[in-house]
């Protein structure tokens, strides 16, 4: 019993590690896919389809950690940064002020139809239905009115 623990534990520590190689698919005369790691011995009767590779040995180097890194960025001038933050700043305020008056316009929008009865509606699930797509036009406009106030706080 000792010596087969033995043999198991020296056989385990004898064992490379695990080196990735190349996989192909394969298909058979039957349609039967076959995965093999021995591209060069492709299985009896079929047919090579594709071959993948493996995860790289190493890890490609992070350019973004090298200290010459921040030096390739390009540089804009203080200036020109100004400029296209003021630029952004008020295409934002542009999108708030068209947001808000699509928001008025869903808001009248839905108060027009809440004010209607039809004639078939008179299980009340059927209004609400009937409302459902004005009440969620308005929230749809609230809630950009509130992304972009959002991102014009975060502006410089």
């Amino acid at each position: 019993m000792h010596f087969h623990r033995l043999a198991v534990f020296l056989a385990l520590a004898l064992v490379q590690p695990v080196v990735w190689a190349e996989t192909c698919k394969y298909v058979d005369k039957d349609g039967r896919v076959i995965y093999s790691n021995t591209p060069n011995n492709p299985p009896k009767g079929a047919t090579k389809v594709k071959c993948f590779e493996g995860p790289p040995s190493k890890p490609a180097p992070d350019t973004a950690k090298t200290p010459d890194a921040k030096a390739k960025l390009p540089q804009v001038s203080e200036d020109t940064q100004k400029t296209r933050d003021a630029e952004r700043r008020r295409i934002l305020e542009q999108e708030v002020a068209d947001e808000t008056r699509q928001l008025a316009l869903a808001k009248e929008q839905l108060a027009a139809q809440e004010a209607v009865r039809d004639g078939n509606e008179r299980n009340y699930q059927r209004v609400l239905e009937r409302l459902q797509p004005y009440r969620d036009a308005v929230a749809t406009h609230e809630r950009n009115i509130e992304a972009i106030r959002r991102e014009i706080a975060n502006l410089k």
